[in-house]
């Protein structure tokens, strides 16, 4: 009997979870004639008039939206969150939405427990997140998205580090669990202390979002070539780690060998005048090159002057050593 694989592909009639109970209680938030709405007036680059909060998530999600705007935003949302309560801190939960529906569905997916849990733990390190986190900083919705992210990646980390049961006597084993986003090759380094959060966050930002380095620099008040540092230290750790973890371990995950591909082609090309190592391509010529050398050293033919001695000599020779008496 086979075993049972870790994962599976969901199923469209799945149970509702956490994320549909928050996206049906966001609805009846915005719906009706007065849903819950944000003062255009106090954000740059929204809109004069009173903005129901779904099309604020939906102005927030445009490309064209300024950082500067998003961050004014979310800081607004957080300290409603944190001073009135239920009805805010829903909505919140019903702005970021797009982003944890994404984080949940990319841990859970082909899960073969319950996704449920691992929703919940995604919502839950949201919800933490949201009454401790520093408004200061720019990008609080990244940094809100990260801390539900690693709060699901521990759930799932958890569930898969469990036994899979199995039936006894002959069978298939259960295949490798995949290591997943690029992000979690991240978040797993920062929890084996390779990377420290802000650098996991730096290489995360500019590697995987494309945000530029300059501006990345800006947004922390740091010097740019100190971030390029910072940065540059930072991948030769992770490229050191992942080539570690890569001898300890099954070679056949793609997005660990994409991770640490893009590291390696980061780094600057240096000349050396070592001596190369030998290739380890076999090409046409070296075959035909061995298969002549084993021809004359292994004879097999009747004429071979190795496996005939002994049987036909073809004269008698005298014995070196005379015969004893």
């Amino acid at each position: 009997m086979a075993a049972q694989s870790v994962f599976r592909h969901r199923s469209d009639d799945a149970a509702p979870n956490s994320m549909d109970i928050a996206r049906d209680t966001f609805t009846w938030l915005v719906a009706g004639p007065h849903p819950v709405s944000l003062n255009g007036r106090l954000f740059p680059g929204l809109p004069d008039r009173y903005i129901p909060l779904d099309e604020v998530r939906d102005r927030l999600l445009t490309r064209r939206c300024p950082q500067e705007t998003r961050d004014a935003v979310w800081a607004h949302l957080v300290l409603r969150s944190r001073t009135e309560g239920a009805t805010w801190t829903v909505a919140a939960v019903g702005v970021a939405l797009p982003a944890l529906t994404s984080v949940a569905a990319m841990l859970s997916d082909r899960f073969a427990g319950d996704p449920a849990d691992v929703h919940a733990e995604v919502l839950r390190g949201f919800l933490t997140a949201l009454s401790t986190i520093d408004l200061r900083p720019p990008r609080i919705m990244l940094r809100l998205r990260w801390a539900a992210y690693r709060s699901g990646y521990k759930a799932l980390t958890e569930a898969l580090s469990g036994p899979t049961p199995v039936a006894p006597g002959f069978r298939s084993t259960p295949p490798h669990a995949p290591w997943g986003h690029p992000d979690l090759v991240l978040a797993r380094a920062v929890a084996d202390g390779v990377l420290t959060q802000t650098e996991a966050a730096l290489i995360g930002a500019t590697r995987l979002d494309e945000v530029p380095v300059a501006d990345w620099a800006a947004q922390h008040q740091l010097n740019e070539w100190a971030v390029y540092k910072t940065r540059k230290r930072a991948e030769l750790r992770l490229a050191a780690y992942l080539r570690d973890c890569a001898i300890d371990s099954d070679l056949t995950d793609p997005l660990t060998d994409q991770v640490a591909t893009a590291v390696a082609l980061a780094r600057p090309v240096t000349p050396t005048r070592d001596v190369p190592r030998s290739s380890l391509r076999v090409s046409t010529g070296d075959v035909e090159f061995a298969e002549k050398v084993q021809g004359r050293v292994s004879k097999t033919d009747a004429k071979s002057g190795v496996q005939g001695c002994g049987t036909h000599p073809r004269s008698t020779r005298p014995s070196e050593v005379s015969p004893c008496a």
